[in-house]
């Protein structure tokens, strides 16, 4: 049996709706070198039904029991052949030459083990007026991966050596989600990674995703990746309380804050971080001036942060002098 170049997996959970439809983007791609891993994570709409009417020679169609997102993604990971692996959500849509702009980028550049493409974002089967365009040079990403995830995660393409070395995507609860920023964290530590400038995916907002149904367990685990983010870029082996506070400014976590945040020593940190992560042999790098409008976005935050902090203990204030008044 001939082994693939690439390995497309493919989760699904109640995507009876939109699935045919996104594997139909896969199978017309311009580049047919591939395999296509699609897995059945105990949907309980008619996926089943959908996918068995699916006849192509390239598809791999498996069935489960409900294990969640990071684990069938594991699972798909063991049953590829491919030495790089695609990332393919139940309701996104590939553009035709992905495949092939990636596959060309991977063999010229074997030190990246990561390769996302930027996306237009659509609602529903409409185009909409935004997009996913994230940076593309390996030391922007690398210093935006310490606060957020630059990647469209059904956009990008893996090198599964590097996927096997650090160990896949983590399935400790109190580590994902999001399973995808967490795996991406760790692979740029190690490798190189980047984003096409092409927009290669269409990313479809819709009522119903697999990875983004039910509560929002994001915002905490967020703010825990970004200071071991930071932690791990300035040689600190455990996150301090700066670091924890830049993560919880970032992302609107107040009630994680210290009592007493220091902004001089959280900008400190990011400058550090900034030239860590710059390319001094390459005049088009960027990573100083977004470290400086990094320190400009969290000055707001905290000024923003202490103005409403004075604003609630006068209110406070206020309402016990009226509590006062009443009863005395």
């Amino acid at each position: 049996m001939t082994v693939p170049s690439i390995s497309v997996i493919l989760p699904v959970y109640n995507g009876a709706e939109d699935v045919a439809k996104s594997i139909q983007t896969v199978l017309t791609q311009t580049f047919s070198d591939f395999e296509l891993i699609v897995i059945d994570d105990g949907s309980k709409d008619n996926s089943s039904e959908v996918l068995g009417e699916i006849n192509d020679p390239r598809l791999r169609l498996y069935r489960q029991e409900n294990i969640g997102l990071a684990a069938t993604l594991n699972r798909g990971i063991g049953l590829a052949r491919g030495r790089y692996i695609a990332r393919q959500d139940q309701d996104d849509l590939s553009m035709p030459t992905r495949f092939a702009e990636q596959f060309e980028y991977m063999e010229a550049h074997p030190d990246c083990a990561l390769l996302g493409t930027r996306a237009e974002i659509w609602v529903g089967d409409k185009r909409s007026d935004r997009n996913h365009d994230h940076p593309t040079v390996n030391a922007a990403l690398r210093f935006e991966l310490l606060f957020n995830n630059p990647f469209v995660h059904s956009s990008v393409m893996l090198r599964k050596d590097a996927l096997d070395a650090v160990g896949g995507y983590s399935t400790d609860k109190t580590r994902q989600p999001p399973e995808d920023y967490e795996l991406w964290s760790r692979l740029a530590r190690g490798y190189e990674v980047a984003n096409l400038s092409e927009r290669l995916l269409a990313y479809r907002e819709v009522p119903a995703s697999m990875s983004r149904t039910g509560p929002n367990p994001f915002v905490e685990k967020l703010v825990l990746l970004c200071a071991e983010n930071l932690a791990h870029c300035v040689g600190d082996g455990v996150p301090t309380r700066d670091m924890k506070d830049i993560a919880a400014l970032t992302h609107g976590a107040l009630h994680l804050l210290s009592p007493s945040p220091n902004l001089k020593r959280m900008a400190a940190i990011i400058s550090q971080a900034g030239l860590r992560c710059s390319r001094q042999d390459d005049p088009a790098c960027d990573v100083v001036d977004r470290a400086k409008q990094r320190n400009n976005s969290l000055s707001h935050q905290y000024f923003m942060y202490r103005h409403n902090a004075g604003f609630i203990r006068s209110v406070v204030r206020f309402l016990r002098q009226v509590k006062r008044k009443i009863y005395h």
